[in-house]
């Protein structure tokens, strides 16, 4: 009632916002500042209803239930999506139907659209942006996911407003009144005061000490500062900073103003002892702290009131950007613009939002947002390069929301020529590093503010990223406006950052470069751009290359050193300025020339080259000089002339001809050399490049060396330039320069990417240019020219060319490097070899010039090439090692100069062709010809002989083409000659070696056959008394009989003598139990592999009283043992043990990989994760003598059980009387019942003895997670306890994989399984025999006593322990110990499996199949178990998987029908089964009150996972933290094992494990796998993965590697893995893992 009279009061107001400021006054500072401490629930609670719910009131009229009902029935939801991206958040673009790159759609809207099915790409926003679904200006097709598709055609038209006259004017009202408000806060200063409509009647002496984010301090530098300062604890401390950091400030103080006042100084003077700058404090009063925190709610509020109506967005707009009264102040959104750099985290955070929501949604405000975004933009930039906050959070990151809209960048050239205006911040910021002429110069230059400038290209980028397809008078004039602006730009990097050749010292400090290709890659795309954009209009690019022309006359009007001169050779004058690279500046930038070089290529495509005037050919020379120059400094220093300049050159030049830089670089180079050679007289132009490579006087013959560093430099000097030569006449694959396309260049790139070797796809992708959409175009093309191999479980997918595309193959491809080239060249002679053909390797025919490049092939006829080529063969045929090399015969021009005779004369007649190098090759004394006959004969150029008979032969033809004969009469013969003979050559080898390997294989056939016969002669008896075949099946028999592991008629063990290798030090030895240990490698580590209760890992009792004994049927947690199968003698363990920890002491800043203080290590042969050491124990052979069968008989069932019983009532009664008997006398009395034929323990020697305390101790520290004590009582049952787990372990796996029980463990998981088995035996040997007895009492004296045994109530294990002795009842008389504990750890509760199994109405076969079926695996494991204790040999059928039971209970000395055991011991086991049924335990399980584990037990798989990762990422999405309220983005985890979604990085889901604080990860992975935790990387289809989404790439499950993942999980190798990996790559993150 109250609230419906203050809106009523505003209503009626004369002056609505007195009124709401008067209400404001009073009710702000009371809800946000009354107390000190306020929950937020209760300040959002008062804040809905005593401030948001009589705005709202008043903004409807009415209760805002009732008005919102009325506006939802005349409204329609919005086309545009709008949702804005947190960073991080993955977004989609469509490859396929975007406009442009920043086109992009969010997860709901993608998965709901036409895209998903079309190539796409994935990428983790960076945040700031929104979704463009709705938008037709972003898409091709299919611009509306099927949520926003409202059927219209059109979408971002601006809609009518459907509110009523009152309502929207109410809302104009309140709107206004309220963006005044927030503006006014946002932009609050600390020294101003509150206007007098807010002023709290009464100024309390209330004030806020507010710390605010920068990025200049560290988490730990605040952490600190605040401790110091504020007087708070840690956790104190660390909560300020976090809420510092994400919501850019906090008040970390309240009191009065001079105590907040002494906590501002504290934390500038304390925070300015850290860093140089002090962190930012200001000053509140209560009651502007409370309006400021309002403000900040009002942000959400605004943009729920907007998303009610499309009225409600366009009021909002209207007023937001309606001019202000006062002329000289801007609209309230422009003020909130200006002030972003100003403004913390969350002030920009809602002021962004509010924006997004509103003026973006609007056809029309959208572009008077982007007018006044434009207007104030050399500001905006000014603030955000001084501002430290990243671009995300700056309002400059808009810019690709307004820039990329086609009509609307259209719109801004036109009426602001906004590419002036962009070009113009960018000098306005640079134009400090200009130099006295007027060109760049970065020396000292900022690199964080130099980065921040760098960000304003791409809004350069995203201007010009939509070429018009019509052009307008206005559009071309304002274009060709900005175009001068950014010509202006390149002017001042136009020869920029000259470097000059070193003499004698080396340079003493390396020059800036870094800056200068910074800003040339930036350049790259808009450089390509802006020459896109002219192709699509010859008005605009006739008038772009005049003024780029004259901008480059304006920068080579530098003078020159010296006069013009002339220079002669072969009676050829040139008339040219003296300058040398070697000796002068030369500059590595020149924008402008290459620009001009695209520009005039696109003339010829567009054959508007005929229109231009005569200045360009006039120029011709000084168009060529610059670029010349370029290349002739990457030939210099590749000849090590600039030595002494240091890596900063070598650098320049590997980044001017690297990829990312040579499109706009050495390729426009070479671009313009053949623009100058094709209008050059071709002598003129060779004696040009003579003269810049500093050849001119070497060729000419005036000048001579002796020094041999001189000889090599002119040797390699000669090398390069006859390579540019090649580069200049062959490179041909440039649309305008020769008819091809751009699929036709990008096949040739893939083509000699491929020649070097097969590549991954993503190396590929990094061998190609990208585009301005970062597009390399190798889709279209890969299928073309390559085939794909899948890859395996491991690596990587790889391409390899097509035979049909060796053809291509170019030796002296431009864009290889130095180590390419060579790698090619290997591989292609290599290959070659292989197919049995000469290793010549040809160049192609190339594509014929276009007819404005078409004179450049007379460079290979012209006087002074045939000069050069003379002057090097005639140095070759000379054999003067000094004065030639064969990369010079390998690049000389006759190959491509007989091609191109060729190829003209198969197209034309003899009199048309005017080329004729093969008659100038053949003239004078010392032709070309003869020459090159004569160097077949250098013996160092054998390796070229291949190469010069084919050129010899292509003079040949080429003659015969002239004189109009056949060649084949005269060259039939010849050009076969040399691969036929080759071939010959290769097929007589083939043949020889083929009839001596006959030989070898009929000599040794015939000495196998002599030796056989020799055998049988020598015995005859032994084959004589061989059986027929009838008798064969009662050996099979008696075989079987003999493969049975325990009782009277076990087999026999394996009597061999075991020798084994150290691998440390070779040495051999065999295993004897009083011989020094010899050990294996193996890692110790808990599993929860077999778990049937994931996540419920029991935990240890403090007070240490845990009790081991039983392993649990739900193996909630087992501790396994496995081994890389490496031997060492213990001795030599131990001393490499000592040297890794000797050696890491000694890296004391290392990040290690293992843990030494926990015993880990590496394997010293396969670096496996290790932690202890199993001894290797010859089998324990027990007593097996005549008297086998007399024992079995005397000792009965009845009888053991006899036995028993007395053995645990005297332990009992020996424990309750006071010590009137000893446990020694008691134990020989014990050893006099069943000692008979059994012989004493064997004794080990003190090295095996002190080996199986290191492991002993070792499993009871790692599978307790106890502190290590080898005196334990529990040391003995966790060795057990692991012999156990690990056969369980190793049967769940061979179970799983369908494998065999035996034959299929590779053989170091046979070696470390039977040392855990021996080891286990052990340790009744080991280990006092009071704590063997005292176990042995607790274990069997809960089989006899259900109800008065106290270890049956606490562990509840002991009811199944009943039906061990069911199971090999003759084995204990000889491994009683080992047998008993392993059997029972073993079989565990595998009776509760049988009781739930027993259902009425079900026929007894059935009942009989089931427990077949329950108690198999069980058999299984104690197989393998006693195959492993003693060594006999299993029955062949259990190396197949088909029908074991019977071959199992064979090998066990059990009936085949189980239940024979029963029936044949009835009167024994009755009673025992009468008291084990009468427990409460059991009654209880029969009621379901019990957690029962079914047998047999499920086995455990990693959770199944989508294939495609989108889908992936859509569920995760929608993960919401269950203790975190904000809306903040996190980073969600998906457990593997069990499918739970986790908070990773994140402070939200802290928590203590063992005493340190851990994240949510780590904390599950603690229970649900035991300390293991596995990442899993999806693959895109080219069987790569895509960290981060660097790529993009659509990701995909490979379920190969999904299983094999699942088998390393299965068997404990996850550790191994990543120790190994760790150990190859050799490189550690500083990461926090714990944290995660």
């Amino acid at each position: 009632m109250l609230f419906s009279v203050v809106f009523q009061q505003w209503l009626e107001a004369a002056d609505s916002r007195a009124e709401l400021f008067c209400y404001l006054k009073d009710q702000v500072p009371q809800i946000f500042c009354l107390k000190k401490e306020s929950s937020p629930q209760e300040e959002e609670e008062l804040m809905q209803s005593r401030l948001l719910y009589p705005l709202e009131c008043f903004l409807f009229g009415e209760a805002p239930q009732e008005g919102l009902e009325k506006l939802k029935q005349g409204s329609s939801s919005s086309q545009l999506c709008g949702r804005v991206f947190k960073e991080g958040e993955t977004v989609y673009s469509c490859r396929d139907c975007a406009i442009d790159p920043t086109c992009v759609l969010c997860m709901d809207c993608f998965q709901d659209s036409v895209h998903k099915s079309h190539r796409y790409k994935m990428h983790a926003s960076s945040g700031g942006g929104f979704c463009d679904c709705g938008d037709v200006e972003a898409w091709k097709i299919g611009p509306c996911c099927s949520k926003h598709d409202p059927g219209a055609s059109t979408a971002m038209e601006t809609d009518e407003c459907v509110l009523e006259p009152e309502i929207y004017e109410r809302a104009e009202r309140l709107f206004r009144i309220l963006l005044h408000y927030v503006t006014d806060f946002l932009v609050w200063e600390e020294n101003l005061e509150l206007s007098a409509e807010l002023q709290p009647r009464t100024k309390d002496n209330a004030y806020y000490c507010v710390l605010y984010n920068d990025e200049h301090h560290s988490y730990d530098h605040v952490i600190y500062t605040l401790q110091r300062s504020v007087n708070c604890d840690q956790a104190d401390a660390q909560t300020h900073t976090a809420l510092i950091d994400k919501e850019g400030r906090r008040a970390v103080k309240r009191g009065t103003l001079r105590s907040c006042q002494q906590a501002k100084d504290l934390i500038r003077s304390n925070s300015e002892h850290i860093s140089l700058q002090p962190l930012r404090v200001e000053i509140l009063h209560a009651a502007v702290m409370a309006h400021q925190t309002f403000v900040l709610r009002l942000g959400p509020w605004f943009q729920k009131i907007i998303s009610y109506s499309v009225g409600f967005r366009q009021a909002f707009c209207q007023v937001a950007l309606e001019a202000n009264i006062d002329r000289d102040q801007p609209c309230l959104i422009s003020r909130l613009m200006l002030h972003d750099g100003r403004m913390y985290k969350g002030a920009r955070k809602i002021v962004h939002e509010l924006i997004f929501c509103s003026m973006l949604m609007e056809t029309e405000f959208k572009r008077l947002f982007a007018i006044e975004f434009t207007k104030h933009y050399k500001q905006l930039q000014k603030d955000f390069i001084i501002d430290d906050h990243d671009r995300s959070i700056s309002i400059t990151a808009l810019s690709v929301q307004i820039f990329t809209v086609p009509t609307l960048a259209r719109q801004l050239i036109e009426e602001g020529n906004v590419i002036k205006v962009i070009v113009g911040t960018v000098m306005d910021l640079l134009r400090e590093h200009l130099d006295d002429n007027n060109r760049f110069f970065f020396l000292g230059y900022n690199s964080d503010k130099f980065a921040r400038i760098q960000v304003i290209f791409h809004d350069l980028r995203y201007i010009l990223i939509s070429k018009p397809s019509i052009w307008t008078e206005e559009l071309r004039r304002e274009f060709i406006e900005g175009f001068k602006a950014f010509l202006g730009l390149l002017r001042c990097m136009q020869g920029m950052e000259e470097v000059k050749r070193q003499f004698g010292q080396h340079i003493a400090v390396e020059p800036e470069w870094e800056a200068g290709f910074s800003l040339q890659i930036q350049l790259r795309h808009i450089l390509a751009m802006f020459q896109d954009w002219c192709s699509s209009d010859d008005e605009i690019l006739q008038l772009a290359f005049e003024e780029c022309h004259k901008a480059l006359m304006q920068c080579n009007n530098q003078p020159f050193h010296r006069e013009a001169t002339d220079y002669y050779m072969c009676k050829h004058i040139l008339h040219v300025r003296p300058y040398k690279v070697s000796q002068e500046p030369v500059s590595i930038h020149l924008p402008i020339s290459r620009l001009l070089a695209g520009l005039y290529v696109l003339l010829c495509r567009t054959g508007a080259v005929e229109r231009l005037d005569d200045s360009v050919s006039d120029m011709k020379k000084k168009l060529a000089e610059h670029p010349l120059r370029c290349v002739v400094l990457a030939a210099q220093v590749s000849a090590e002339m600039w030595r002494r300049n240091g890596l900063s050159l070598v650098s320049q030049v590997y980044y001017y001809q690297d990829v990312k830089c040579r499109d706009e670089m050495y390729d426009k180079d070479i671009l313009m050399l053949q623009i100058a050679a094709s209008k050059m007289d071709p002598n003129h132009f060779l004696m040009l490049v003579l003269l810049r490579f500093e050849l001119f006087d070497y060729f000419n013959g005036s000048c001579s060396s002796k020094d041999q560093d001189e000889l090599t430099q002119w040797n390699r000097l000669t090398e390069e330039m006859l390579y540019l030569l090649i580069v200049i006449i062959g490179e041909r694959y440039v649309p305008g320069v020769s008819q091809v396309t751009k699929e036709d260049v990008t096949m040739r790139e893939v083509i000699h990417l491929l020649c070097i070797e097969p590549m991954a796809h993503s190396s590929l992708v990094k061998g190609l240019p990208e585009n301005e959409s970062h597009e390399t175009g190798l889709e279209t093309v890969i299928t073309k020219v390559a085939t794909f191999k899948k890859p395996g479980v491991s690596g990587h997918g790889l391409y390899g060319l097509k035979k049909e595309r060796l053809v291509e193959f170019n030796p002296f491809f431009y864009h290889y490097s130095r180590s390419q080239h060579s790698k090619a060249e290997e591989s292609q002679k290599k290959r070659r070899t292989q197919e049995g053909n000469d290793k010549a390797l040809r160049p192609p025919v190339p594509p014929a010039f276009c007819l404005a490049f078409s004179s450049i092939v007379r460079l290979l006829c012209c006087d002074i090439i045939i000069h050069v080529l003379r002057r090097v063969l005639q140095r070759a045929a000379e054999d003067r090692s000094t004065h030639w090399t064969e990369a010079m015969i390998q690049r000389v021009h006759i190959k491509r100069a007989l091609l191109e005779e060729k190829t003209q004369l198969e197209h034309s007649t003899v009199e048309e062709v005017t080329f004729d190098f093969s008659l100038k090759a053949r003239k004078h004394g010392k032709s070309v010809f003869l020459l090159l006959s004569k160097i077949k004969a250098v013996p160092s150029l054998e390796a070229q002989n291949d190469m010069v008979k084919w050129v010899l032969q292509m003079f040949e033809i080429v003659k015969c083409l002239r004189e109009k004969s056949s060649p084949t009469a005269s060259m039939s013969m010849d050009t076969t000659k040399p691969e036929e003979s080759a071939q010959d050559k290769e097929k007589a080898e083939r043949k020889r070696k083929a009839e001596a390997a006959k030989l070898h294989r009929q000599k040794i056939m015939a000495q196998m056959s002599a030796m056989q016969k020799n055998f049988i002669e020598s015995n005859k008896m032994l084959y004589e008394n061989m059986p027929e075949s009838g008798t064969q099946g009662d050996c099979l028999m008696e075989h079987r009989e003999l493969c049975v592991a325990i009782g009277p008629h076990r087999g026999s063990s394996p009597a061999g003598r075991e020798v084994l290798t150290c691998i440390l030090c070779q040495e051999e030895q065999e295993v004897v139990a009083q011989a020094p240990a010899m050990v294996l490698t193996a890692c110790v580590q808990r599993s929860t592999v077999l778990t049937q209760c994931r996540g419920k890992i029991p935990t240890n009792r403090a007070d240490g009283t845990s009790y081991p004994l039983f392993m649990p049927p739900e193996l909630a947690v087992g501790t396994h043992t496995g081994s890389c199968g490496h031997v060492m003698h213990a001795t030599c363990w131990q001393k490499y043990f000592e040297a890794v920890q000797n050696m890491t002491r000694n890296r004391l800043h290392a990040e290690l990989i293992i843990d030494l203080e926990n015993g880990e290590y590496l394997c010293p042969l396969c670096k496996s994760l290790c932690n202890t050491v199993v001894p290797l124990i010859p089998y324990l052979f027990p007593m097996y003598s005549e008297n086998a069968e007399i024992i079995g008989q005397h000792l009965t069932l009845p009888r053991w059980i006899q036995i028993i019983s007395a053995r645990i009532k005297g332990l009992k009664s020996v424990t309750q009387d006071n010590g009137k008997k000893t446990y020694s006398t008691y134990h020989d009395y014990f050893r006099s019942i069943l000692s008979y034929g059994v012989q004493e323990p064997r004794k080990f020697s003190d090295s095996i003895a002190e080996m199986l305390v290191v492991c002993a101790t070792t499993v009871h520290r790692v599978g307790l997670q106890t502190a290590p004590n080898e005196l334990c009582p529990h040391v003995p049952i966790m060795a057990w306890n692991t012999c156990a787990f690990t056969i369980q372990a190793i049967e769940n796996i061979l179970q799983e994989e369908g494998k065999p029980l035996f034959g299929s463990l590779q053989n170091r998981q046979l070696a470390g399984l039977k040392a855990i088995v021996q080891f286990s035996a052990a340790q009744r040997l080991k280990s006092s025999q009071a704590v063997i007895q005292r176990h042995f009492h607790d274990m069997l004296g809960g089989m006899w006593s259900f109800k008065n045994t106290s270890i049956y109530w606490k562990s509840k294990n002991c009811r199944n322990c009943k039906l061990c002795s069911l199971f090999p009842l003759h084995a204990a008389c000889s491994v009683m110990y080992t047998v008993m504990w392993t059997a029972l750890s073993l079989f565990d509760r595998f009776f509760w499996g049988l009781l739930i199994r027993l259902i009425p109405d079900v026929s007894g076969s059935s009942v009989a199949e089931r427990v077949n079926r329950g108690i198999e695996p069980f058999l299984r494991c104690a197989a393998l178990f006693f195959s492993c204790l003693t060594g006999v040999h299993p029955p062949e059928e259990l190396s197949s998987t088909a029908g074991q039971m019977e071959a199992l209970c064979s090998y066990l000395a059990l009936p085949s029908n189980v239940f024979q055991l029963f029936q044949d011991h009835r009167d024994t086991v009755t009673p025992l089964m009468q008291r084990w049924s009468g427990s409460p335990a059991v009654t209880k399980a029969m009621k379901g009150n019990i957690q029962t584990v079914r047998y047999p037990r499920r086995r455990n798989r990693l959770i199944d996972l989508p294939e495609d990762y989108s889908a992936l990422l859509n569920q995760a999405s929608h993960f919401q933290c269950p203790k975190s309220t904000d809306d903040d983005r996190k980073h969600p985890t998906l457990c593997l094992f069990c499918g739970a979604m986790l908070c990773s990085q994140s402070s939200c889901c802290l928590s203590q494990l063992d005493g340190e604080d851990v994240g949510a990860c780590t904390a599950h992975a603690a229970t649900c796998g035991a300390g293991v935790a596995l990442k899993l990387d999806f693959n895109y289809d080219y069987g790569e993965t895509d960290p981060h989404l660097g790529r993009g790439n659509p990701l995909h499950l490979c379920p190969e590697r999904y299983k094999k993942l699942n088998q390393l999980w299965q068997q404990h190798c996850i550790l191994e893995e990543i120790a190994r990996s760790l150990e190859v790559v050799n490189v550690m993150f500083a990461f926090e893992w714990q944290m995660l």
